[in-house]
């Protein structure tokens, strides 16, 4: 690896603050009290980052945890969600655009991350996958509905595993530069996500489920 990728810090900030008011929305929606609705921000907006430098990478406390910046950033975004709801859920279409990149832009990291750790080039793919998808993951199971990502539908985290996986084949594998690597999986990842949400690209069930 050349140069590591560097995501860069307000891009990172940035993704914090909508991520977790996605997630302070949801609590919103349910009916949570103040801490119900902090602790749905928190997981949304740092979940996939905790899961990879928690879990899978362990090399000492996780990136958010050091950095106030990155609590202060979930605690905007929950004020962000609850005050302007109605606003973001109009918004949908530029949320969704910057979710996309975000999705593209975490996949590359938590993969870059996870070779420079020394991992396998398949598993540094799946550490990709959930630090792109491991927040919405997180929400889903704590509000006790199925996860996004298990349901057939739009490109969601198949998206953010073919991104992940096209960084690590370009640049573990044919040996490119790790800038046109990660331009490469952030791009296969927003063409993806946003062919499934304009043109219908949609996964489907391997089998009917039994009645």
């Amino acid at each position: 690896m050349d140069h590591p990728f560097q995501l860069p810090l307000l891009v990172d900030l940035g993704a914090v603050v909508l991520l977790a008011a996605t997630g302070a929305i949801e609590g919103v929606r349910k009916g949570y009290d103040l801490f119900g609705v902090a602790v749905m921000a928190l997981v949304t907006g740092l979940g996939g980052g905790l899961l990879r430098d928690g879990i899978f990478l362990q090399g000492g406390p996780p990136a958010a945890l050091q950095d106030g910046r990155y609590l202060a950033a979930v605690l905007g975004g929950m004020a962000l969600g609850v005050i302007f709801a109605r606003a973001l859920h109009r918004l949908r279409l530029v949320v969704a655009i910057v979710d996309a990149l975000g999705l593209g832009l975490y996949a590359v990291y938590g993969a870059q991350k996870a070779m420079l750790a020394g991992l396998p080039l398949l598993s540094a793919t799946l550490v990709g996958t959930v630090n792109a998808v491991g927040g919405g993951l997180m929400r889903d199971v704590l509000v006790r509905e199925e996860p996004l990502l298990f349901r057939p539908g739009g490109f969601y985290a198949l998206a953010s595993m073919a991104g992940a996986a096209t960084f690590v084949i370009i640049d573990g594998v044919a040996g490119r530069t790790t800038t046109v690597a990660a331009l490469a999986g952030v791009t296969v990842t927003l063409v993806l996500r946003f062919g499934s949400i304009r043109l219908g690209w949609k996964t489907g069930a391997l089998a009917d489920p039994p009645r």
